[in-house]
């Protein structure tokens, strides 16, 4: 097999993880959405069930005590915290832009002079970058769950 343990549990974690979210945005709206399956944000975090999954699988093969373990679990830390933090609030402000550009748009097309020349529209910019803590804690169990059920079942 090329895939070792720990990477086959990292990118299981991710898979799962990524078509997960089309059943609970089912359930929490009533609406089918298979984009979701390549987006980012949502429930339950996919960059923390595979960096997690990826930390257990090492924790597992390595002990808890090796160099390895320490390193992923200081990844693991620094990922998640990037997502709750930086990524999230970086979705605040893609909305308030596009609010802003909307707003600019609709104010050029109420002038009458036509010496403004409207902003080009490139689309919106995405909003759902990050995740709430409640999917980041979800995707620390989704990976905890992926990695020790692929070390039952993956023949090493």
């Amino acid at each position: 097999m090329f895939l070792s343990y720990p990477i086959l549990a990292s990118l299981l974690g991710v898979l799962i993880a990524q078509f997960v979210k089309i059943p609970i945005h089912y359930l929490a709206t009533g609406r089918l959405q298979w984009n979701l399956l390549f987006s980012t944000g949502g429930m339950p975090s996919s960059h923390t069930a595979s960096i997690i999954a990826l930390t257990t699988a090492i924790g597992m093969t390595t002990g808890i005590d090796s160099n390895e373990f320490a390193i992923a679990l200081v990844v693991s830390l620094i990922v998640m915290h990037d997502a709750t933090g930086v990524r999230r609030h970086a979705g605040y402000h893609a909305a308030t832009l596009n609010k802003l550009l909307d707003d600019f748009n609709r104010l050029i097309d109420s002038i009458r002079d036509h010496q403004f020349e409207k902003t080009e529209y490139r689309g919106p910019l995405k909003e759902l970058l990050g995740h709430k803590p409640l999917e980041v804690f979800f995707g620390i169990i989704t990976g905890i769950l992926i990695a020790v059920g692929t070390y039952y079942i993956y023949p090493f």
